[in-house]
């Protein structure tokens, strides 16, 4: 069990330091641009050097520190830095756009995906102070920053929402996949404990049903059944989880082997291919190959062993 957790410490530490490599490139591309956007298009000097001051300090230092440095303490660093970088561009824009604040927003999502609950909270609350604060420091002085029309706002604030999407996008993803790490663990556990206090058993599995959660969730959304060739081992490298564990879960619903939940997947498909078009036009073989049958032989046999007639007898119903 101990190496266990060490396996799956080492993967999660691995795609945490992906996450933050891929982020501050993200970050680089979105600080670029922006300097280059006050550079030519809405010239404002001040603005500009500040962004590339950022960028440069952002990048060199990561490119330092990266390695000597713990995950946890690079993003807490980071997040704080970062906060207080955005407190400027906050203020120049308070009047404009709250559009600078959307910067801000990630930031409990991504203490959501690197630490525990009680860090969300404390970096929700350190969020809202720095929006109090910069509200109360603009109603109380006149920095005299430069004016920008609606439109250069309007340009700057669609891009700004483009890059925060990118960043939520990215953060969600890596979440899924360090979640994935963790129930395949969970599985783990749990199966050693109960192999060793009783037979093993699906039914006292909690985790089944999160997992085929998981399994019709890419099923529905992928299609993955339509491919000819996908099998249990497919599945398993898709979900980066070990197939005994897709196996077990699928039994535990209530299926007799992953074959018979695929070719359920594929009858269904076939059913509604075969409501949506007219086979006047188109080919039984061109319906089963689309559903993922390799010939007609098992199609037939698979659809007499789920629907208890024939593809013909099928037709002949639905057209009556």
């Amino acid at each position: 069990m101990t190496a266990a957790k060490n396996i799956k410490t080492e993967r999660i530490e691995h795609y945490k330091r992906q996450l933050i490599h891929y982020y501050i490139i993200l970050m680089s591309i979105t600080l670029f641009v922006f300097a280059l956007i006050f550079t030519f298009i809405i010239p404002d000097k001040s603005m500009s050097w500040y962004l590339y001051g950022g960028l440069f300090f952002m990048t060199y230092t990561y490119i330092i520190v990266r390695k000597n440095y713990s995950v946890n303490t690079l993003v807490h660093s980071f997040m704080i830095l970062a906060s207080f970088y955005n407190f400027y561009i906050m203020l120049a824009f308070w009047n404009n756009s709250v559009a600078s604040f959307v910067w801000l927003m990630p930031i409990p999502l991504a203490a959501y995906v690197f630490f525990s609950r009680k860090y969300v909270l404390i970096y929700i609350i350190f969020i809202i102070l720095n929006i109090v604060i910069g509200y109360l420091i603009n109603k109380n002085f006149d920095f005299n920053f430069p004016k920008h029309s609606p439109e250069d706002v309007k340009m700057t604030d669609i891009f700004l929402v483009i890059a925060n999407v990118a960043v939520i996008s990215l953060l969600l993803y890596f979440k899924d996949k360090i979640r994935r790490v963790e129930i395949y663990n969970e599985i783990e556990e749990k199966s050693q404990v109960e192999t060793k206090a009783t037979p093993p058993s699906i039914e006292n599995n909690p985790f089944s049903e999160e997992l085929f959660e998981k399994i019709e969730n890419i099923m529905r959304e992928k299609h993955l059944y339509k491919d000819v060739n996908f099998n249990i081992s497919r599945l398993s490298a898709e979900m980066n989880i070990n197939s005994g564990y897709i196996s077990k879960s699928i039994r535990w619903k209530g299926y007799p082997n992953f074959n018979n939940y695929l070719n359920l997947y594929r009858i269904n498909c076939v059913k509604k291919l075969l409501d949506e078009n007219d086979l006047e036009r188109i080919t039984l073989m061109y319906i089963y190959t689309e559903a993922g049958f390799s010939n007609q032989s098992t199609f037939n046999r698979v659809f007499k062993q789920i629907e208890g007639i024939t593809p013909s007898e099928y037709i002949s119903k639905m057209s009556q």
